[in-house]
Order: structure tokens, then C-alpha cells, then sequence
């Protein structure tokens, strides 16, 4: 699938390039828009775990995204449209925890095993998106896009604490290790280095125009690859990029 996925995102960046070439002819029926916008959403599993018991809280990160967008009219209302965003997908979230598998460290020792209370978790992702959609036009003002879409992580982290709560070491019903409220009394975790420089995912999104050149648009974009490589089992399920986006765009060509 990422062989596919790569050569799609071949194809997008292909058109950019050729948008960049055609730009000079005000005949040609290539359309240039820019689009600034925030990402809302989370990396989750598929269906909470019986293991996360309580969500204690959800905080907003900066999610900005910038991007530029061609569209390419093919046949009456369809068309293609490729892209180049910027954009940061992260999030900040505390849950209740009973019988999760965790590792973290504590006064310098690594643990691991089973753990029981409250975790902070913080997650963010700098990436350049490539995205490549069909188009349909519905209305003279809304037009609706769906495709695949591949990422390049540029910058990430994924890191939290653990707190108000023990730790089975490695096994069930191993050494009980008690974690406290107080800072010194908490345990850490940091598995940046094991998330993806690579996401894949699919796009459906919508425009809506405003006015002659502006408008608003709606994303739903679906991780179909988790955000941590295959190989990392520390954290028991995958975690889904799952973000919704409202974006202003204004058309340039």
C-alpha cells in the first residue's frame, strides 16, 4: 500500500509542479487556491479499550495547517485536485487507566508491566501532507472532494507521565510499585523516536464559496497507519490519526 500511496502522492506533487508551470497562462482552466485552517482531532484506537476506563480530560493544541491546492477540471462537474500542506496534527489527554500495559522511568530505573491510574499523554506531528482527490461540483457553490492522502513527518513527539496510581512490574501480579501526585513522585515515558516518518490515510472534504474568490472548506482526514512504527508494542493498540479540519481558502488563480 505505501508503494501505491507513494506513487499517488508522485502524481500530486507532478501537478503541482505543472500548476506552477501553467500559472503564467491566464487561459489555462487550472485553479490555484490557498487554504489556512486548524486540525481538530485526536491519534486514538479504533474503539476505546477496556483498559482506559475514564477520559479525565482533552486539551486543544495549536493544529494550524497551510496549504496549496490545484485543481484540473476533467469532465462536466469532476475534476482533480493535488495539494502541498503544512500542518501539525497533536493533542494533549489524561485517562484513567486499569491494567494497561505501560513502560516508563522512575528515580532513572526503566520499568514495565501492568499499570493501574491516571496518564498524561502529549502528542504532536509537524508533517508535509500530499494529498490527491477527485472533485465533484453540486452547486455553483459547493463542491465536494474525496482521496488518498500520504504525510512526511517532520517533527514529532509523543511523551507524558503517570501518576496517582501503581505499577504491576512485569507481569499482573508482580512487584507493586506505587506512583504519587507530586512531580518527584511520578513516573515518565518518551517513545518519540518510535513514531512513523510515514502516514498514509484517506481525505473527504467539502468547499463552500463565500464569495467570488473566498470560501470555507471541511476535512475529515483518516489515518489508515498508526502513528508508532508496527514493531513498537509498548503501547497495546494502534493509534489512528483521526482529525476533522475547518480551513479558509482563498483562490489566487
Amino acid at each position: 500500500m505505501n508503494k501505491l500511496l507513494t506513487s499517488i502522492s508522485a502524481a500530486a506533487l507532478a501537478l503541482l509542479i505543472a500548476s506552477g508551470a501553467q500559472a503564467a497562462d491566464p487561459d489555462d482552466d487550472l485553479a490555484l487556491t490557498a487554504r489556512v485552517g486548524y486540525n481538530i482531532g485526536a491519534a486514538t484506537p479504533l474503539g476505546i479499550p477496556a483498559t482506559i476506563r475514564e477520559l479525565n480530560s482533552f486539551e486543544l493544541t495549536p493544529n494550524l495547517t497551510l496549504g496549496l491546492d490545484a485543481r484540473l477540471p476533467l469532465s462536466g462537474p469532476w475534476g482533480l485536485q493535488a495539494g502541498l500542506h503544512f500542518e501539525n496534527k497533536g493533542m494533549s489527554v489524561a485517562v484513567t487507566t486499569k491494567g494497561y500495559h505501560m513502560a516508563m522511568v522512575k528515580g532513572g530505573e526503566q520499568l514495565e508491566g501492568v499499570y493501574t491510574g491516571r496518564v498524561e499523554q502529549n502528542t504532536r506531528a509537524w508533517m508535509l501532507t500530499v494529498p490527491l482527490m477527485a472533485t465533484l461540483d453540486i452547486h455553483p457553490q459547493w463542491t465536494l472532494r474525496a482521496g488518498p492522502f500520504l504525510s512526511f513527518v517532520t517533527s514529532s513527539g509523543f511523551s507524558g507521565n503517570v501518576a496517582d496510581g501503581y505499577l504491576r512490574k512485569d507481569t499482573p501480579t508482580g512487584q507493586k510499585i506505587e506512583m504519587g501526585h507530586a512531580m518527584d513522585e511520578r513516573a515518565t515515558y518518551d517513545f518519540g523516536d518510535q513514531m512513523r516518518r510515514l502516514q498514509a490515510g484517506l481525505d473527504l472534504g467539502a468547499d463552500f464559496q463565500l464569495a467570488r474568490r473566498m470560501g470555507l472548506s471541511a476535512d475529515l482526514k483518516w489515518g489508515l497507519t498508526g502513528i508508532m512504527h508496527s514493531s513498537f508494542k509498548t503501547v497495546e493498540q494502534t493509534l489512528y490519526p483521526i482529525y476533522g479540519t475547518l480551513s479558509l481558502w482563498y483562490q489566487i488563480k
